[in-house]
């Protein structure tokens, strides 16, 4: 009996924590009430578990030929439904973890030469929903776990506030080691990562991409060459854009410029909004009056 009662006040515990986090976020952006996924309770969610979707692990992917990325199409053709194409999930997962120990051991580019570790993502490798930042910051180099600083718990709050368990999602980054001093990737550095991308996201196989920051938007559009000429993420967030020809992507600010600009979680809420309604999912009502 004992056991029952723990195991109810250990979901209630972590029930009002999600909950909290949601109140938190909402708040800062403007929204009321509560998505309606976001009231699913953790037998529901525990239920999808046992019928064939596994629980969250923390895997690093392996390197593969992947195909360059065709030009972004127009918005009606990123919206299409796109189904996921079939993936055998033991050999995926399987492949996830020994492209986690090629990772671990990569010095492809100058990056491998500051690291402590390697930092290949954390989530469910099954999920429907994959986010996709720049590259790993000081705690993240020191847990070798991507978003887990200050930007990390940002990303928490957001992805709560949409109504998904952070065992619902994948997070990973476009370089696996750290930059110095937090510095933007070079263009050779994410060329060199790139390969480790495009088979984890292969291998996970998302309906819907969530590309955080621009260094993430051109890595997954392969945008890398362009430099200067690349479209900015000011001027495309909020606008979908297809990865690989195949899989939407939503572009929007990272949470570290959050962080610094408060002012734009407004715009990112609309983003993750647009997101949740392309899965199927009813955003929170808006605020009514002035």
């Amino acid at each position: 009996m004992s056991d029952g009662a723990d195991e109810l006040r250990a979901e209630l515990h972590d029930l009002a924590a999600q909950t909290l986090a949601l109140v938190e976020w909402l708040g800062a952006s403007g929204a009321e009430g509560l998505p309606t996924a976001a009231r699913r309770a953790p037998q529901a969610r525990r239920g999808e578990e046992q019928a064939g979707r596994p629980t969250a692990v923390s895997a690093r992917p392996a390197l593969g030929t992947t195909e360059a990325a065709p030009p972004a199409r127009s918005a009606a053709a990123a919206t299409a439904a796109t189904p996921r194409a079939p993936v055998d999930r033991a050999d995926a997962l399987a492949r996830l973890v020994s492209l986690e120990h090629e990772v671990r051991s990569c010095v492809r580019c100058p990056l491998s030469q500051h690291r402590t570790q390697t930092v290949f993502a954390r989530g469910n490798p099954n999920a429907r929903l994959v986010f996709v930042g720049e590259g790993p910051g000081a705690e993240e180099d020191a847990q070798g776990l991507p978003f887990v600083g200050a930007a990390g718990q940002l990303l928490d709050r957001m992805i709560t506030a949409m109504g998904f368990g952070l065992d619902e999602v994948y997070i990973c980054n476009v370089v696996k080691c750290r930059p110095p001093s937090n510095r933007k990737p070079e263009p050779q550095e994410m060329h060199a990562c790139l390969p480790y991308l495009h088979e984890q996201l292969a291998l996970t196989n998302p309906e819907v991409i969530v590309a955080l920051g621009a260094t993430a938007m051109v890595g997954l559009l392969d945008w890398v060459d362009a430099g200067a000429s690349a479209p900015g993420i000011s001027r495309l967030r909020g606008t979908w854009k297809l990865y690989q020809g195949r899989i939407p992507v939503m572009p929007t600010f990272h949470p570290a410029y959050l962080l610094r600009s408060p002012d734009k979680k407004r715009e990112v809420w609309s983003d993750l909004q647009a997101v949740m309604r392309r899965m199927g999912r009813e955003p929170p009502r808006p605020k009514q009056g002035g």
